[in-house]
């Protein structure tokens, strides 16, 4: 008797002792860090709405993965050769994912690899981005993100409903920029199908923005200039040719109307960077970024420039909010 309690007894410390091994390799487990992700930011331009998508991008990142993710943000300062060179560096350095802030890295990231996960954030058309026809949404590729796409027949009509007296409407943009030429040929058809006439006013890069604006003023009643970042970035040097020449500008993006313009259907960068970021982290834990369908701002907000209104006389209705 005494025998077989001796073998209880040992049978139940052996016990013990395996559920508290495997109780210790638990604790361990959990307490181990787990794996570091690596994303990398190329931001084309420094200007208040790329700037707010990036901020919004990477809270979202480090709300959902706190410090298991490691972010490199880099500024390409308007140049289309620095994003290629900062993307290449990405793509050397094995990050996990890329994020391309405006059409210009996004292409840049494109051209890069087929392989790293890449989201755009402000972004206005995919298709014409990328080079995709009939383009319905997802990628199939490597590639998805957010759009900065306001439904630009709106936008026309706030040019119709605050100059119902404007007969001619200068388009103000970057050539060089792909989905400005987009959103500017939307515009330009849903003006014209209202009898006002429109005119281009292209400028290449940032050198030559003062003189074709001065040419766009002297031939509007208004100028439109769509969500175009070297003109984010310039919107001085504009706002000191359009406020002498008494000529208002109808912006694509808020940033743009704050610096230059005198009212803008516009999202929130921020809450798009932020969505941008959300799916950052879905395709960190294993979704498929091919699959995931472009996301759009979830609201559009009509805003003025109370500053530039007062200096140029332009009366607003009262669903317009001040920036």
């Amino acid at each position: 008797m005494k025998k077989v309690v001796r073998i209880g007894l040992v049978l139940t410390m052996m016990a013990l002792c395996v559920a508290s091994a495997f109780a210790g390799g638990s604790n361990e487990s959990a307490g181990s860090p787990g794996k570091t992700y690596t994303v990398g930011i190329c931001q084309l331009v420094q200007h208040n709405a790329l700037d707010a998508a990036t901020k919004g991008f990477e809270d979202a990142l480090k709300d959902k993965l706190g410090d298991s993710v490691k972010i490199i943000e880099q500024n390409a300062s308007g140049d289309v050769a620095t994003c290629i060179t900062i993307v290449n560096g990405f793509v050397s350095s094995n990050v996990d994912l890329i994020m391309a802030n405006a059409t210009p890295a996004l292409q840049a990231a494109q051209a890069a690899t087929g392989d790293i996960p890449i989201l755009g954030t402000s972004v206005t058309d995919y298709g014409t981005a990328l080079g995709m026809e009939n383009f319905t949404g997802t990628t199939g590729v490597n590639i998805s993100g957010t759009s900065d796409l306001a439904p630009l027949d709106q936008q026309a009509n706030m040019i119709m409903e605050l100059f119902p007296s404007a007969k001619k409407v200068g388009m103000l943009y970057c050539s060089a920029e792909a989905n400005s030429v987009y959103q500017v040929n939307i515009i330009k058809a849903a003006l014209e199908s209202h009898g006002i006439k429109c005119q281009d006013f292209a400028f290449s890069d940032s050198n030559d923005v003062s003189a074709v604006t001065a040419n766009a003023c002297s031939w509007s009643d208004v100028i439109y200039i769509p969500t175009d970042n070297t003109a984010a970035s310039c919107t001085e040097t504009i706002r000191n040719v359009v406020e002498p020449a008494k000529i208002p500008v109808v912006a694509g993006e808020e940033g743009i109307c704050k610096g230059c313009g005198v009212a803008t259907l516009s999202i929130s960068y921020y809450d798009l960077g932020y969505r941008t970021g959300e799916m950052a982290a879905e395709i960190l834990r294993g979704a498929d970024v091919s699959t995931m369908p472009i996301q759009y701002a979830p609201k559009f907000t009509k805003e003025y420039n109370a500053e530039l209104c007062s200096i140029l006389g332009v009366e607003v209705p009262e669903d317009y909010v001040a920036i």
